[in-house]
């Protein structure tokens, strides 16, 4: 009896085993922190003043998320109920593949795009449709429009789009709620500060519309774990069963009024980071580096065959980058995330200089 007991063991359903697992290259992160498009001087000072007053008493108990919600929809414009904070826009993603798709329905992924899209589409039953991107990662919007189907449930569109940095119009966006009102369109907003455009005002009347957005990037508070799902209580619905009670931890919840308070220091940042941008990318286009036109807190480059040299010179130089030549379509590519101007006056002169090194070797031309 112990043999057969030893030979038999739980096993993982068989999509699980499918998965590809995800490791994000975050150790020994050394130096300018260019490789994970975080905010790069800090969160709001204020938020830092919230995390110094939190009581040990309020450590014992268990968050309640609600009021944050009130709060968050209230910043945003729409209803309470049309709104649940995740851990994360990663959770979002996740309990809403969990709640929508079943075998026999289609996932709709223009690519190259975030890889969590396929992670957590590729745990449940539904069939993935990867849509690539053109030569010039625009925005393939005839392509997706053409591959909707009666089986597509979820189409994705991230607005600005990473690893590119390009983004959908709002027109397009809006054809594709239009052409597949059976299906869900989840706009994931994480960037949307440093674009300045969103969808959010369509959703009561593009109610298979729905909304990400994040408190990681802009806000600098990708540490404490906090984004948002935003869509028609009749949807909603569904994702509070999936979504976990407690899954926004305390700190979190405390710390976002301050965060959406603070306006001042957000559009600070962003302004600066939209300035930096424009510097560095001036920048690359010195250096003739090919380069696509981002509307992010980010750049994407060709470096070619060289890319691997080049990351590892770049962070061995003080600068961490983020090889993305894996992803459909980006073959040779690095992404570049946009701090502000000083940090990015640093990078240019580890990257002039790294060029210079890899082109008077003839590994670069």
């Amino acid at each position: 009896m112990p043999e057969i007991v030893a030979r038999l063991r739980p096993e993982p359903r068989p999509r699980v085993r499918l998965v590809t697992e995800y490791h994000p290259p975050l150790g020994k992160r050394d130096g300018l922190r260019l490789d994970f498009n975080e905010n790069t001087i800090g969160c709001s000072p204020a938020v830092l003043d919230v995390l110094a007053g939190i009581s040990a008493g309020a450590l014992t108990r268990y968050p309640e998320r609600e009021p944050a919600e009130a709060l968050v929809a209230d910043h945003l414009g729409v209803p309470p109920e049309w709104v649940a904070l995740t851990n994360g826009v990663d959770e979002a993603i996740h309990v809403l593949f969990e709640a929508f798709l079943d075998a026999g329905d289609e996932l709709l992924l223009p690519v190259p795009t975030y890889t969590m899209y396929q992670v957590y589409g590729s745990m449940t039953e539904a069939q993935i449709v990867a849509v690539q991107a053109g030569e010039n990662f625009d925005f393939p919007h005839h392509q997706l429009l053409s591959a909707i189907s009666p089986r597509t449930k979820i189409a994705v569109i991230a607005n600005p789009n990473s690893p590119t940095g390009s983004t959908a119009t709002i027109t397009e966006i809006v054809a594709l709620a239009e052409r597949a009102p059976h299906a869900l369109v989840l706009v994931d907003e994480a960037y949307f500060h440093f674009h300045g455009e969103s969808v959010i005002g369509l959703i009561e009347k593009f109610p298979n519309l729905m909304i990400a957005r994040t408190f990681s990037k802009a806000y600098g508070l990708a540490g404490l774990r906090v984004g948002s799902l935003i869509g028609a209580p009749e949807h909603m619905q569904w994702i509070r069963r999936v979504l976990s009670p407690y899954s926004v931890n305390q700190l979190a919840l405390a710390c976002l009024p301050a965060a959406i308070e603070d306006t001042g220091y957000l559009n600070g940042y962003v302004r600066e980071v939209q300035l930096a941008r424009r510097e560095f990318e001036a920048v690359l286009d010195a250096a003739g580096i090919v380069r696509w036109p981002s509307r992010a807190n980010f750049v994407l480059v060709r470096i070619g065959a060289a890319h691997g040299e080049f990351v590892r010179r770049m962070n061995a130089n003080g600068v961490m980058v983020r090889d993305r030549s894996k992803d459909p379509g980006c073959d040779g590519c690095v992404r570049i995330t946009i701090g502000t101007r000083e940090q990015m006056r640093q990078a240019a002169g580890a990257f002039e200089q790294v060029l210079a090194g890899l082109r008077s070797e003839g590994v670069l031309i």
